[in-house]
């Protein structure tokens, strides 16, 4: 009897409250954003009215238009941080906010017998969502840049002693913006049974003031985790659980119940049918306007590179397209003539990652040549290997068949698609990436492919090339 009121008094004082210290901080990031969104929406008030008069009832208008703002804004959780993580559903959340803010206006001003106009109700929810969406993305930024300074994050414990939680570990090392600082590990076999590990977490969490933990679901059986959340939750503690799934985009999973237990169900990419029409008349669309609207430039390049050094103004190479199909990239010409005759004599200063051959001063590149790679202008004629279809805009790097041969069974999958003239890859360091990186990025890319994910690496592309990010 005695010792099983001295494990009670001992669980009772392990479920103490960690500490209030960043609740505090937390609420007063929350006010700062509150009162960022009303000025965000008073601006877009006043802009709307400045094209459209309200009505009598201009100021009882406005009134309500504030209140509903901030009540669907809280019902929406953009205050709460892991709701919005991801920028589009931060949109998604800010639009669906401002027409139920619109809905509810208009039904009051029904009831009430308000002189409302229905016209400045509508400006004024699309100037208000628009100016919102641009402030909470400066937000965004600002929280970001500070993240990666080090600031703003989440001091969290890791719980596993495995290779997931390796990886994570790693990922948070290397990826500060993500804004998680992990302060400690605990192995879950150090414990005895569920009591001790629950006693061995929150003893861990008190001493390094980590407000959160992130269990690494394969390093844990069931009985021990599902015990460990409970009373961790139980004592405030924030708890996230990895899915065991890498490389998956979010917006493909789905959490259901199934029975007892909650189950993720993985939404699966069609690229046949309606989307691959869709994506292959996008293509021809957008190349065929870049090559007309480019021809003085393309013109002007090709003189250039004539005048810079002898030799075709083009470069043809077989490179590895969908299904494994050879086809001829064209490229504006960028090295002397023999490059790939000098290539033995330089294997020993590659650069590159695994089988990609790169130079940071490579000799056999043009003076106009070096130019033009660093802006990607040489990439231009690519455009026509778009139109003939043996490209897309937005695909996995169109790969040589020689770099086939250190492949694994695994990147066979990029062949699914075809290569593109941007991409992951290409907008996230290019050169400067590992062959590792490469390799994930690209079936990252295959398995989650959307139209509204070529749009975004399109989006991502002409900053990465201004940038000349990672580019030789």
């Amino acid at each position: 009897m005695d010792d099983r009121r001295t494990r009670t008094q001992t669980r009772t004082q392990a479920f103490e409250p960690v500490g209030t210290a960043p609740l505090a901080a937390v609420l007063g990031v929350r006010v700062r954003l509150v009162a960022l969104d009303a000025a965000a929406a008073l601006v877009g008030i006043v802009a709307s009215t400045a094209l459209r008069a309200p009505g009598p009832d201009a100021m009882v208008g406005v009134g309500l238009l504030l209140v509903a703002y901030s009540t669907w804004f809280a019902q929406a959780r953009l205050y709460r941080s892991r709701f919005i993580t991801r920028r589009a559903d931060e949109v998604r959340r800010i639009v669906d906010a401002g027409l139920r803010s619109a809905a509810t206006v208009g039904l009051a001003s029904y009831l009430l017998e308000l002189a409302l106009d229905r016209v400045w109700l509508l400006l004024t929810t699309a100037a208000t969502v628009a100016i919102l969406s641009l402030e909470r993305e400066v937000v965004r930024r600002r929280f970001a840049a500070r993240r990666a300074s080090g600031d703003r994050s989440r001091r969290v414990l890791l719980i596993g002693d495995n290779t997931e939680t390796e990886r994570f570990a790693e990922m948070f090392a290397d990826e500060p913006r993500l804004g998680y600082s992990v302060v400690g590990q605990v192995d879950p076999g150090s414990a005895s049974d569920p009591n001790q590990l629950t006693t061995i977490v929150l003893a861990a969490a008190r001493a390094q003031q980590a407000p959160g933990v992130i269990i690494a679901a394969t390093a844990i059986d069931m009985q021990s985790s599902n015990r460990l959340i409970r009373d961790l939750v139980e004592a405030g503690i924030h708890v996230e659980l990895t899915s065991t799934l890498a490389d998956i985009a979010s917006d493909r999973l789905t959490v259901r119940p199934l029975g007892r237990f909650p189950v993720v169900y993985i939404e699966p990419r069609t690229r046949r049918g309606w989307r691959a029409a869709a994506k292959r008349l996008f293509d021809l669309t957008l190349s065929g306007t870049a090559l007309l609207t480019l021809l003085p430039v393309l013109a002007t390049i090709a003189l250039l590179v004539k005048r810079d050094s002898p030799g075709p103004v083009l470069f043809r190479q077989e490179r590895v397209g969908k299904d494994g199909y050879p086809f001829q990239l064209l490229k504006f010409r960028t090295m002397v003539v023999d490059a790939e005759t000098m290539l033995d004599d330089l294997a020993g200063e590659n650069e590159g990652a695994g089988p990609l051959f790169k130079m940071r001063v490579d000799p056999r590149i043009t003076g106009v040549g070096s130019i033009l790679r660093k802006t990607s202008l040489d990439e231009l004629p690519q455009l026509w290997n778009v139109l003939r279809g043996e490209m897309s805009l937005v695909g996995p790097r169109p790969a040589l068949r020689d770099e086939m041969v250190e492949w694994n069974d695994e990147l066979y999958a990029r062949l699914r698609v075809k290569p593109g003239i941007t991409g992951m890859w290409q907008v996230s360091g290019r050169s400067a990436t590992t062959f590792e990186e490469y390799t994930r990025l690209d079936l990252y890319y295959v398995d989650n492919w959307s139209l509204v994910v070529d749009l975004a690496i399109l989006a991502k592309t002409v900053p990465a090339v201004l940038s000349s990010d990672g580019a030789y």
